[in-house]
């Protein structure tokens, strides 16, 4: 099973552009804990650091596309590595000022989560560049959704060890300057460098006038919607059997979950085009969110949230695929950075629909958003297949090689699906 992977990370710059960008993009992971952590510690009202944190996520799903645009406009060391540093500082500042004055506060969060580099849509569109078989691109998507599930794993530890260390401060601070390094060793890579986008036609929505990139984005709204309502209807879950460590059991059973199942979807090749393996997959999703609403003790539910996590990654995946295919010429890395927007929009989204429900109906309301939010991403898939099945058209890849740096793009791997 692991052969895949090992044969891909033996792959020359591989290892290296995965390992910056997963350490890159630490700050993103850890910034909403690590705000509301630092607040408390100033003395302010969890109200506050909601409020702070909230910004933080709205900034952050603005600034993705429009530095993805920039950087298929650029490349990837002009844009990316000064952005890392712009978000770091703006951090700093907010970790010097703290919440006093708060209009600072807030435009210093703001500022921190709109020049967050995209660094994930950036790293999918090397892939192609960088391990050229088609099998192995989707191998590396794969585990590019498996890494994403431990760097949100490992990075809250990182932020609690760093509080138990020093101080919330030292925490925001250490961490953001870990993701400038991390940005760093990305941008100074050969891959990174010869990197060009393909030749794009000058239109304002950029990656957005694609109809299969639109499809994938209306899909994947509802499955953030999904993930944000579980996180939400947990909470009383957890209350009634156990308190906060039950609920971040479950909270780990669902990322153990994803992990696994995008180690075993990466491990092994799949019969079949990337839009009918996408559909199957959703509707696993979907109906794996189900059994929640059973809500049994504690240990059973902690095996359910795992196995509803379970085609998470694998889903996204073949997303990847799907979104290089229609993104069009020119705008790769706004795409993917359109796809994690729009992800982190359905997941805040999840979270504030959960909220009512579960205070009017309870968990198992709660525990029934999933399941709606998934059926209503299959139904989206299914109504839009056409759409999905559609040639590309004059999209490619814009991966060029290290020993040609002015090559501008090759074309993309055609749509019969071998992996």
């Amino acid at each position: 099973m692991a052969a895949g992977y090992l044969e891909l990370l033996r792959t020359r710059h591989a290892a290296r552009l995965l390992a910056g960008t997963l350490v890159g993009r630490l700050p993103n992971a850890t910034s909403a804990i690590a705000i509301v952590l630092f607040v408390r510690a100033q003395g302010g009202s969890y109200s506050l650091a909601g409020a702070l944190a909230a910004v933080y996520g709205v900034a952050n799903a603005v600034g993705q596309p429009l530095l993805g645009r920039l950087v298929d406009l650029r490349g990837q060391p002009r844009v990316q590595l000064p952005a890392a540093c712009a978000s770091a500082l703006a951090m700093a500042l907010f970790a010097l000022v703290g919440t006093d004055p708060l209009p600072l506060a807030y435009a210093a969060v703001a500022a921190a989560g709109l020049f967050t580099p995209p660094l994930e849509g950036g790293l999918r569109a090397l892939w192609p560049g960088v391990v050229r078989r088609e099998e192995q691109v989707h191998t590396a998507y794969a585990m590019d959704a498996v890494a994403q599930e431990v760097m949100f794993t490992v990075g809250p530890l990182l932020v609690t060890l760093c509080v138990a260390l020093w101080s919330e401060a030292a925490a925001l601070v250490v961490i953001n300057a870990v993701g400038v390094l991390g940005a760093l060793s990305v941008v100074v890579s050969p891959p990174s460098r010869a990197w060009r986008s393909a030749p794009r036609e000058a239109h304002w929505l950029g990656a957005l006038r694609s109809p299969g990139l639109l499809a994938l984005l209306g899909a994947f709204l509802f499955v953030g919607i999904a993930l944000g309502s579980i996180t939400v209807a947990s909470v009383p879950y957890a209350d009634e059997h156990g308190g906060d460590a039950v609920y971040g059991w479950l909270m780990a059973a669902l990322g153990l979950g994803a992990l696994v199942g995008g180690v075993v979807y990466g491990a092994r090749q799949w019969a079949g085009t990337p839009e009918r393996r996408l559909r199957v997959l959703v509707a696993f999703l979907a109906v794996c969110y189900l059994p929640l609403l059973l809500m049994p003790g504690a240990p059973a539910m902690v095996a359910l949230t795992a196995l509803a996590g379970v085609f998470l990654a694998p889903s996204l995946a073949c997303a990847f695929v799907l979104v290089d295919r229609h993104a069009p010429s020119g705008t790769v890395t706004e795409a993917f950075s359109w796809l994690v927007t729009t992800f982190t929009v359905g997941a805040s989204v999840g979270t504030g629909i959960a909220g009512p429900v579960v205070e009017a109906g309870g968990a198992v309301w709660g525990f029934a958003l999933p399941g709606v939010a998934g059926g209503v991403s299959l139904v989206v898939l299914l109504v839009t297949g056409r759409v999905l099945a559609a040639p590309a058209g004059s999209a490619v890849v814009a991966a060029s090689s290290e020993n040609d740096p002015n090559r501008a793009a090759e074309p993309r791997f055609s749509s019969g699906d071998r992996a």
